[in-house]
């Protein structure tokens, strides 16, 4: 089965009221699907900004790429979910992740953990929603019953594995968290190395009842005739990598806007992936890009 296209854009800056309903009714206008927010110590805070979202727009659905679950009590994220699911008239996505960065930790005076830690909360977390949002005793309670689609982003195998028991949409990136390092820093993953990962994770979802959408996070998009000048100055930051390896990365979309289409297309028919998720510094150069291909 091949699901249609969907596109959703992460808004990382903060913004006035004004500028954020702007930007928000900007996505609209381009033809985004969702509107989300991630969970990062300087972007804006998820819950009151996709609610500011929904309020500026009328079709997009809102959500959280993703929210850290370190940073947040299941009780108390539970009457969060289920508070902004209604002020959003049932318009919610819920991403959630593990959080990969200590100095937010440290600086909310919160414990980091293990990465088997970290995973280990995040599923006690979705457990525990899934519990609350089952008993008719508890409130509030979501619009969207039992409860808001769940998004899980990751790719190790511990991940993957709980991402395939509970998310309603699996989310890949193309880079994964250096070995050790606890600021954040990433390793990018070739199209192989990418194509693993999505074959692990199906073979922990091969006994769901209904497949789950598969998300991906585009980490760069240039509208240009030169893709080679492009991705010259990333090159530094993959020095293992040719030009022509640099340019086969799947979360960097270069090329004029049918070089792109097809790009994402081709993603589609090789990984999977029919959610697409635009970074915002990005998301007014992939405009174009969303209607070449939109109703496929």
């Amino acid at each position: 089965m091949v699901r249609p296209f969907r596109f959703g854009v992460n808004m990382v800056t903060p913004a006035t009221g004004d500028e954020w309903r702007k930007k928000c009714r900007k996505a609209e206008q381009l033809g985004y699907d969702v509107i989300l927010v991630p969970d990062h110590l300087g972007a804006p805070a998820p819950f009151p900004s996709v609610v500011a979202a929904a309020e500026a727009t009328e079709r997009p659905r809102v959500g959280t790429f993703v929210l850290n679950a370190g940073f947040w009590n299941p009780a108390l994220l539970a009457r969060e979910v289920a508070t902004t699911d209604a002020l959003t008239g049932g318009r919610l996505e819920l991403g959630l992740g593990t959080g990969y960065v200590q100095a937010e930790h440290d600086i909310a005076g919160l414990p980091y953990g293990s990465p088997g830690e970290r995973v280990s909360h995040l599923r006690r977390t979705v457990e525990e929603l899934d519990r609350l949002f089952a008993s008719d005793e508890h409130q509030p309670q979501p619009v969207q019953r039992p409860r808001p689609p769940v998004v899980i982003g990751g790719n190790g195998d511990r991940m993957l594995k709980l991402t395939a028991q509970h998310a309603d949409i699996a989310a890949f990136t193309g880079a994964r968290p250096v070995p050790g390092d606890t600021a954040g820093k990433m390793s990018h993953l070739t199209a192989d190395e990418l194509q693993e990962r999505v074959a692990v994770y199906r073979r922990f979802a091969a006994g769901r009842a209904e497949p789950a959408e598969l998300n991906f996070l585009a980490q760069m998009v240039a509208v240009t005739p030169d893709p080679r000048a492009a991705v010259r100055p990333l090159l530094e930051h993959v020095p293992h990598l040719t030009e022509d390896e640099a340019l086969d990365l799947p979360h960097l979309l270069v090329g004029s806007v049918r070089d792109i289409a097809d790009q994402v297309r081709a993603q589609r028919e090789r990984f999977g992936f029919s959610y697409l998720t635009i970074l915002e510094p990005y998301f007014e150069a992939f405009g174009p890009v969303i209607e070449e291909l939109r109703g496929e």
